[in-house]
């Protein structure tokens, strides 16, 4: 990307990556404004998840799922706002880290109650620490991209095999979650190879209007939301072998939530 020759309160970047965003012209202490605040859709939902899951009772597994995903929110957060390389690697890690929860938790949704396998937790733990030991000394961004997109290409698979075989009734969510993370993938790559275009058309524009090109902060929103569909797929493929009684409901009718029933099914 061709970063903006603007100076503002962290300095040079000196992040491996700086994105299409100009930097530092919506404020002065904020590198890239719109690709920061995106990352709240990433922060507080799941944070609020957690919550419900520990009121619940439920397992605590998916209570690392929700703050994974938060501390995702948190370092890309961080990242953007600074542009500086040890931000950049609190963003990229978290998403391997939590990631491999997910994987975690959904390959592992049809198992005992309040159970803990410690051969799955061995290898997924093995993978993280070596893909964090190579990209420490090989600071090559695509590295990262594929080490991450073999894990979510493994929570694909498994999900197209339990509403294929398992619970046909979940394709729904499991669908939806797939659909807006591909979505949010497709326009990342529209802001990688378009970047000239898009910062061309962007100055043509006004401010307000001009945010909406802001095709990265999509990326961070629809995945976002992606990841916290995927949550509550995986809490609601459990919950429903354990024998609960899991719906989705929507606070203030917008934003989706799994409740869970004290009893469990007859």
């Amino acid at each position: 990307m061709a970063p903006s020759d603007r100076q503002g309160y962290w300095g040079r970047p000196t992040s491996t990556l700086d994105w299409c965003e100009d930097n530092y012209v919506v404020s002065f202490y904020i590198a890239e404004f719109w690709n920061t605040v995106s990352n709240l859709i990433m922060i507080l939902p799941p944070i609020y998840g957690a919550i419900q899951t520990l009121n619940d009772g439920l397992e605590i597994r998916y209570v690392f799922s929700f703050l994974g995903l938060a501390a995702v929110g948190i370092g890309s957060w961080c990242f953007h706002m600074t542009l500086q390389y040890e931000m950049q690697l609190l963003d990229e890690l978290p998403m391997i880290y939590s990631c491999c929860v997910f994987v975690y938790c959904l390959f592992e949704c049809f198992k005992q109650e309040n159970t803990v396998h410690y051969f799955p937790i061995c290898v997924l733990l093995i993978f993280s620490v070596a893909v964090t030991v190579v990209y420490l000394q090989w600071k090559e961004p695509v590295f990262h991209q594929v080490m991450y997109g073999i894990l979510v290409g493994c929570l694909v698979l498994r999900s197209i095999f339990v509403v294929t075989w398992v619970y046909p009734w979940l394709r729904p969510l499991a669908y939806t979650s797939l659909s807006v993370f591909m979505i949010g993938f497709l326009l990342w790559n529209i802001d990688n190879h378009l970047c000239d275009t898009l910062r061309s058309t962007r100055q043509k524009l006004p401010p307000v209007v001009g945010a909406v090109t802001q095709l990265h902060a999509w990326w961070h929103i629809l995945t976002g939301l992606g990841s916290y569909l995927h949550i509550l797929f995986s809490l609601q493929t459990r919950t429903t072998y354990l024998k609960h009684r899991p719906k989705v409901k929507f606070l203030c009718g917008v934003w989706p939530v799994i409740r869970v029933e004290s009893q469990k099914m007859t």
